[in-house]
């Protein structure tokens, strides 16, 4: 049986070889951390961010969108705090030359503590079965014990030293708890020091007049400069949402794991603006709000689980992140942030513009508070995909690779398969197609055999092929083949429409995310 890490190194070939991702500029030997997505890499994309749209703005009367510029004035990063706090603690291997971010290499520390603990609980509930009492077992086992007062004094000494900025404590923590460099085996490290992530550029045409500019490293600034255009235009009150999805940028120094970290990403980004006072009421019901919707997919609910952070941002009085079980380990997906009224309240400060709500009930102007829900598109992809890709041994020793995708998010809807390209199948599989094509995206495939064919539409994750045959032109029926039970069925030709719409259509995806 396959590691994880082995199937995740076979999901990145998938991806390259059906069209969903390549490396950049792959012909020029690549870029590193940048990523394109193919034909059907973009479309899966494509619906990934219509899913999250259409829950944010037809779910929610109180929520618009927007899309602002890349390029912002530069003080807008002043006034955010990127310019002077955008920072990720880096250290450097002296052996190996590899670079780490030391908060990084210490959270993976507290991870493995986890995960000797959990085996530990484990191995406990299979031996003693329903008898099993799990709390008992963490009071009183002694391996468990030591390996819970181990994880508990690493996580207070990082907790402690990420609030305080303390690059020395950092270090020295690598060096207690032994933290070795994964390719050279040594702890020969240097110091830990800053770097800031933001990309920098010009704007102007001559360079003795450019002023410097930034690639935003988040879309959420735009959101905040244009919450009086929006609440003016609007007629907007609170409590309501602007949401945004947009491309970012930072300067990652250790970008890994295919499009999880990656220097050029794409955000989904929605800002809630409420009235001072009611942010942890508004952050608890964001938080289930957003699993909701994650667990809609069908992905496996026990694939999430919220993380509370440990360092809170500058602007935070509350967040979590939705973390999802990747094959390297549960990784944040999404963070609900309670960021009160700090981004308001700092542009206001840098522009000089009231920046402020009139609360017509109570008559009095105030600078709302605000709770963010920021997730990433491209992890949002990989966790699909890292949830759908499959290998199948099937009857009779044959095997398949099948993406099980959530039919609303696959990238073919359906396949239209003549059986033979002759006998006047093709023109009817035609006919099918332009019966289809004008509400999804339809594939038309004609070459080699059927069997073949389904194995094409199975890699990319194509809910329903439909067959073509002889018998199609005397009853007009053909055979619809589901891709997860690889069940067919004959069905009517004008049936057709009916169920690719209750298969594929986004509406039920919809309604589960709607129900409270």
């Amino acid at each position: 049986m396959a590691t994880q890490e082995e199937t995740f190194k076979k999901l990145v070939s998938h991806c390259k070889e059906y069209g969903f991702v390549f490396p950049s500029s792959e012909i020029y030997d690549g870029l590193g951390a940048v990523y394109d997505y193919g034909q059907n890499g973009s479309e899966l994309k494509n619906n990934i961010k219509k899913y999250w749209w259409d829950a944010m703005t037809r779910l929610h009367e109180n929520i618009v969108g927007i899309d602002a510029a890349i390029f912002m004035h530069p003080t807008v990063w002043k006034a955010s705090g990127h310019v002077d706090a955008f920072n990720d603690p880096l250290i450097d291997n002296k052996d190996s030359k590899k670079r780490y971010r030391a908060d990084v290499l210490i959270e993976d520390e507290i991870a493995k503590l986890d995960d000797k603990i959990q085996k530990e609980i484990d191995k406990a509930r299979k031996r003693f079965g329903d008898k099993f009492d799990e709390a008992q077992f963490r009071a009183t086992s002694q391996h468990v014990i030591e390996h819970q007062t181990k994880r508990d004094q690493l996580h207070d000494r990082y907790k402690k030293a990420m609030n305080d900025v303390d690059l020395a404590e950092l270090k020295q923590i690598i060096l207690d708890y032994e933290i070795v460099d994964p390719i050279s085996g040594t702890r020969n490290w240097t110091d830990v020091r800053q770097f800031n992530l933001m990309f920098s550029t010009e704007m102007g045409s001559a360079s003795d007049s450019a002023s410097k500019i930034y690639l935003r490293p988040e879309t959420a600034q735009g959101i905040f400069v244009n919450y009086l255009n929006v609440q003016k235009s609007g007629r907007m009150k609170l409590p309501f949402g602007i949401a945004q999805i947009g491309k970012a940028f930072r300067n990652e120094i250790v970008a890994r794991q295919f499009v999880f970290r990656m220097r050029e990403f794409e955000q989904m980004e929605m800002q809630f603006f409420i009235k001072p006072g009611t942010e942890l009421d508004w952050f608890a019901k964001w938080k289930q709000i957003r699993l909701r919707w994650h667990k809609a997919l069908g992905l496996g609910d026990n694939k999430y689980r919220f993380h509370d952070h440990d360092k809170l941002a500058h602007y935070a009085n509350a967040a979590t992140d939705i973390e999802f079980e990747m094959p390297f380990g549960f990784k944040e997906v999404e963070g609900i942030h309670s960021r009160t009224n700090f981004d308001l309240g700092q542009h206001a400060k840098f522009s000089g513009k009231k920046i402020e709500y009139f609360d017509p009930e109570t008559k009095e102007s105030y600078t709302p508070y605000v709770i963010e829900t920021s997730i990433g598109v491209d992890r949002m992809f990989l966790s699909v995909m890292c949830a759908a890709y499959k290998e199948e041994t099937l009857e009779g020793g044959d095997s398949r690779v099948v993406l099980s995708l959530p039919a609303a998010l696959a990238p073919v809807k359906a396949c239209i398969m003549p059986l033979v390209k002759k006998d006047g199948l093709p023109d009817k599989a035609r006919e099918i197609e332009n019966l289809l094509k004008f509400d999804y995206n339809i594939q038309y495939d004609e070459k080699d055999s059927i069997g073949k064919r389904y194995r094409r539409q199975d890699a990319i994750g194509t809910p329903i092929c439909i067959t073509v045959d002889h018998d199609t032109l005397n009853d007009n029926t053909v055979t619809i083949r589901d891709r997860d039970t690889m069940l067919q069925q004959r069905v009517n030709i004008s049936d057709l429409p009916r169920i690719v719409e209750e298969k594929v259509s986004f509406k039920a995806l919809l309604q589960k995310v709607a129900q409270d």
